[in-house]
């Protein structure tokens, strides 16, 4: 049975820390009193808490401090893409998937969407909240997969999921006509969490954030200020309301970024209403 909960721990600086409703505990605390009541990856205890890819090295040493490189140029010269759902061919094993709307062509600039899975998801699951909304709205979706069974800041440091979403991104840039002010990073669970996360260290990259029913933010550094959608299900029994977005929010709002807050009455999930909503939040912000 997948798992699309959160470890909910992170570092700052060297040391792991989660946050309870008792304060800071570190990271070997939190993952004993998790284990209590389910597996790791389940959360009990939420934190509110260049010019191209370059020489290797460059590469790895910004992929562990978050920072994507990867920017969106000119339109390439032949744009023209065939539409609808296809693996992105990066991996063997944990790949990815990009849709491209039905409508999209040479001449028009589209929205793009990077879509990440909950832990233990793929791609599919990842893509799954946007995809029969996509056509309507002319977004392009891209869904990588994470590396291991979750993104890489909730077990331990940014680096290789930060590296291929990098190369992902690469890949949309040099083949479709996108809308560079348009450029949404989104997620559902611990894809909320890496989201958020990702996001406000890339504030600079993307324009939007999409969040729903995220467990914590981690940002490495913080580049720009994005609006940001927020979503989470006021019966949530993964992610507790209560421990997470309604921490989070608050903390976003006083550090001045501008957040659509949605809750709903409902579990741990994505209604489809919810879904419409930051969609269209997207599309028209």
């Amino acid at each position: 049975m997948r798992d699309d909960g959160n470890l909910g721990a992170h570092r700052r600086g060297h040391e792991n820390y989660a946050v309870t409703d008792g304060g800071m505990i570190n990271r070997r605390d939190f993952l004993r009193l998790a284990a209590g009541t389910a597996s790791v990856g389940l959360l009990a205890a939420c934190d509110a808490g260049g010019e191209g890819l370059k020489s290797q090295q460059e590469v790895e040493s910004a992929s562990s401090r978050g920072h994507l490189l990867t920017r969106p140029g000119p339109p390439p010269s032949d744009a023209a893409a065939s539409t609808g759902l296809r693996p992105l061919g990066l991996g063997s094993t944990r790949d990815g998937l990009l849709y491209v709307p039905a409508g999209y062509g040479v001449g028009k600039r589209a929205p793009l969407a990077l879509t990440l899975h909950g832990a233990g998801g793929d791609a599919r699951s990842g893509i799954s909240h946007f995809l029969h909304l996509a056509d309507a709205a002319g977004v392009v979706l891209l869904a990588p997969e994470s590396r291991g069974r979750t993104w890489d800041v909730l077990v331990g440091d940014y680096g290789p999921d930060v590296e291929f979403i990098d190369r992902t991104l690469e890949r949309a840039f040099d083949r479709l006509a996108l809308d560079t002010r348009r450029l949404a990073i989104t997620g559902f669970s611990d894809g909320a969490s890496y989201a958020l996360s990702l996001g406000l260290t890339n504030g600079d990259l993307f324009t939007h954030l999409i969040a729903f029913s995220p467990g914590f933010m981690a940002p490495a550094q913080r580049r720009g200020k994005p609006p940001v959608f927020v979503s989470h299900g006021t019966r949530d029994g993964v992610l507790p309301i209560e421990r997470c977005s309604r921490r989070i929010v608050p903390q976003l709002d006083r550090e001045g970024y501008k957040v659509h807050y949605r809750e709903f009455d409902g579990p741990h999930t994505v209604p489809y209403s919810v879904a419409r909503e930051a969609l269209d939040w997207f599309s028209s912000g």
